[in-house]
């Protein structure tokens, strides 16, 4: 027992995924600081195209999110023979996924995007940016399959090397296609495109050559074939509830930025630039649920639930703490933090204004974050999908569209709404977890 402890320090796991996860964010960024130098339409267009990229790597996750949960508690219970059973199932099933939908993204782009009420040159720019990386998400659906095996069994810090070079080289083939530099076209939003799915290609056959890296029992060419239904079940009974709350929050940000057309481009873009601001602040919480969530699979699945009981509070405290003092430096430094992206005055203003409640917002956001990844790792996914429910659809978005349409508060009404919905199933995830019914759900049991 004390073997495994000294091999689950949340500090050693979460520096790691703290900064992939921070260089994922500045993948992102990078696309919208480029783009803002063409115009704030294309950032407005590339910003509600991503909208859609993200629910379905979200719904990609499915496997991925199963099989690291399976994965952390098969290590902890130690079956080492049946972890790369697992992994073959989870590469087929996203592989068969990912290509399912890129070929939808390749075949309705336009008429996604035209029914988010754009038009004119943010139509244009937000479908030429669709259609290109949506039809390479296959990769980033494999990507999610492989970098999950790989993070569970503790190479944190190898995948953030990964996300480092895929950075760099996404940036500099940003340089290159966006602009026309060294003899290649202009290419604007499609440039931005292609350099994200060349760089996710050679991101994913890195993550590979880490998969047989890092499986004591390798993968054999029968295990891709054999797909056992019993893992199958297990992936599934955690992977589907996790992808559907999240693919529901996400569902749920589209139709509050739906509001947001109504409100101008200048809203909208924003929303944009200050979405990518407000990543920032829970960034912590992020890393910090990622490690907890394969400490509390590794000791669930050892039989270690006391453990795992005061490992979420004490994680709980490290991502409050850290999310705060992140949330009073971008209060204070607000307006400048939004002149990074834009010299609009009035954007600028809109941005800033939000900004001010992530006080409201952020510290919700953190306890979701956190409790929810742990809920998952013990085996308990399907309440917060419920949770979700209730809390996002029937309660954020008819606030939402309130606050946004009777009491007109414009894109501050958007953020109180989501406020909120984090902060209602912040308290009640916090009351689910000091409950312990969480435990009823452990998936294997200790060999």
């Amino acid at each position: 027992m004390e073997a495994v402890k000294e091999k689950l320090h949340l500090f050693t796991l979460t520096w790691p995924i703290f900064l992939e996860m921070l260089l994922f964010m500045l993948m992102g960024i990078v696309d919208t600081l480029m783009l803002s130098k063409l115009a704030d339409d294309a950032v407005a267009g590339v910003g509600t195209a991503n909208q859609f990229i993200h629910v379905t790597i979200l719904v990609l996750e499915v496997i991925g999110n199963g099989a690291s949960i399976v994965v952390a508690q098969y290590i902890g219970s130690r079956r080492f023979d049946e972890v790369p059973k697992i992994a073959a199932v989870a590469i087929v099933l996203n592989l068969f996924f990912g290509l399912i939908m890129s070929g939808i993204f390749l075949l309705f782009s336009n008429s996604m995007m035209a029914a988010m009420n754009l038009h004119g040159d943010v139509l244009q720019y937000a479908e030429q940016y669709l259609i290109i990386i949506g039809g390479g998400i296959f990769l980033q659906a494999l990507i999610n399959a492989t970098a999950a095996i790989v993070r569970v069994h503790s190479f944190t810090k190898q995948a953030m090397y990964v996300s480092l070079g895929m950075n760099i080289l996404h940036i500099i083939l940003n340089y290159i296609l966006i602009f026309g530099h060294f003899g290649a076209p202009a290419l604007g939003v499609q440039g931005a495109a292609i350099s994200s799915v060349i760089s996710r290609g050679l991101a994913l056959i890195v993550f590979c050559w880490l998969l047989y890296r890092v499986l004591s029992v390798k993968i054999q060419w029968g295990d891709f074939i054999a797909m056992p239904m019993n893992y199958m079940k297990k992936i599934f009974k955690i992977g589907i509830p996790s992808a559907l709350e999240q693919a529901l929050y996400q569902m749920c940000q589209i139709v509050l930025m739906y509001y947001v057309t109504y409100l101008g481009a200048e809203a909208l873009a924003a929303r944009q630039y200050a979405y990518n601001i407000s990543m920032f602040t829970y960034l912590f919480a992020l890393a910090i649920g990622a490690g907890t969530a394969i400490i509390i699979g590794r000791y669930v699945g050892a039989g270690m639930k006391e453990e795992a009981y005061h490992q979420l509070w004490r994680s709980v405290r490290w991502a409050l703490s850290l999310t705060v003092v992140s949330v009073i430096v971008v209060i204070i430094f607000r307006e400048q933090l939004m002149s990074i992206f834009t010299s609009n005055k009035e954007v600028i203003k809109i941005g800033a204004s939000v900004l001010l409640l992530s006080i409201f917002l952020e510290t919700g956001r953190t306890f979701n974050i956190t409790i929810i990844n742990t809920l998952r790792a013990a085996g308990d996914a399907t309440f917060p999908l419920i949770l979700g429910f209730f809390s996002m659809v029937c309660m954020s978005l008819p606030l939402g569209y309130f606050l946004v349409f009777h009491l007109n508060m414009g894109l501050p009404g958007v953020w109180l709404a989501i406020a909120a919905d984090e902060w209602c199933r912040g308290i009640i995830v916090m009351i689910r977890w000091k409950s312990r019914k969480w435990e009823r759900h452990i998936l294997v049991s200790p060999k």
